[in-house]
């Protein structure tokens, strides 16, 4: 290990994170009662201009008047360039003190989440708060993605960073119109050009992205999150992403429909199969440390020190999934 020891973020929860329109109370009231581990209020994307007012409003009112739970809460602020987010942080975050986090969009440069942390941190000083607020950041821009690592140091406040595919598409410009998923277009042929037979096998796109953003979020304690998957009439298309993401060592999923919920809370989920094998390694290990061995073989497969990480890492995400 290196001595550069990083601080963790606060551990939430965060298999799925369900995006509600401020502007739509109904949906609100709906999110409310779902099984979501966090739900996102939204001022900017999903809300029309004429009415990110009411949306604002509909917030507060919510964030005050309904029982959350447990749940934790995030409002999503207009983006920084816009008229609309310095009224988002100083109306939510003063009215508010059930919010948790704050989703800050398209945060391109450290400074962008600076701007945001200074002027929550004055309100919080105003208001006597005791509870610290904490960030979520949405990297969805070529700005963001060459920045990532700089912004993942950027703020004590970061808790996760989410991955938003639909501007990132539009932003790079990649030749696709759908929010997430696969495209036939990028593809492999197996053989060469005198093959009898040649197969097409799709890839993943967006699979360097996600990497990247993960590694930084890994490199400085953070949740990486997975965003949306823009056809919720496919469940099969969204548990194959959420699967994705969570090989890649994701936390969790967005859900733009209440329908993709339960899918990202069992793909986030370790299955009881998984943990059963995670304990064997760590009995496993243990006993060959009492052994004086640094390495043993179990079921015809080798495991060592870094296996006990990886089994607790498992055995830890069972433990406060049954704890929620």
């Amino acid at each position: 290990m290196s001595a550069t020891i990083i601080e963790q973020a606060r551990p939430r929860l965060h298999r799925s994170q369900l995006a509600v329109p401020g502007s739509n109370a109904t949906f609100i009231d709906k999110a409310a009662e779902s099984a979501a581990d966090v739900v996102f209020l939204d001022c900017e994307d999903a809300v029309a201009p004429d009415d990110k007012e009411l949306a604002r409003s509909n917030i507060i009112q919510a964030l005050n008047d309904i029982d959350w739970g447990s749940k934790t809460l995030q409002v999503r602020i207009n983006g920084l360039d816009t008229q609309y987010m310095y009224r988002d942080v100083v109306e939510i975050v003063e009215n508010c003190p059930r919010l948790d986090m704050l989703l800050i969009p398209k945060v391109g440069v450290p400074g962008d989440v600076y701007a945001v942390d200074m002027l929550v941190t004055q309100i919080e000083l105003a208001k006597k708060r005791e509870k610290r607020l904490g960030f979520d950041l949405l990297i969805e821009t070529a700005l963001g993605m060459a920045n990532v690592e700089a912004i993942a140091q950027s703020s004590s406040r970061l808790e996760a960073m989410s991955f938003g595919v639909a501007d990132y598409a539009a932003s790079t410009r990649a030749r696709t119109t759908v929010i997430g998923g696969a495209n036939a277009d990028y593809s492999v042929l197996t053989g060469d050009a005198g093959s009898s037979h040649r197969e097409t096998h799709w890839n993943d796109m967006w699979h360097y992205a996600q990497a990247r953003m993960n590694v930084a979020c890994r490199a400085y304690g953070l949740r990486p999150i997975d965003g949306p998957f823009g056809d919720f009439s496919d469940p099969d298309g969204f548990r194959a992403a959420a699967m994705r993401a969570a090989v890649l060592g994701y936390e969790g999923k967005w859900a733009i429909h209440p329908s993709q919920v339960e899918l990202a809370n069992q793909v986030f989920s370790p299955s009881e199969a998984e943990v059963t094998k995670a304990k064997r390694i760590l009995e496993a290990m243990e006993q060959a440390q009492k052994e004086g061995k640094g390495a043993v073989s179990l079921d015809g497969r080798l495991i060592d020190i870094a296996s006990i990480k990886m089994a607790e890492n498992l055995v830890s995400k069972a433990e406060q999934v049954a704890a929620a």
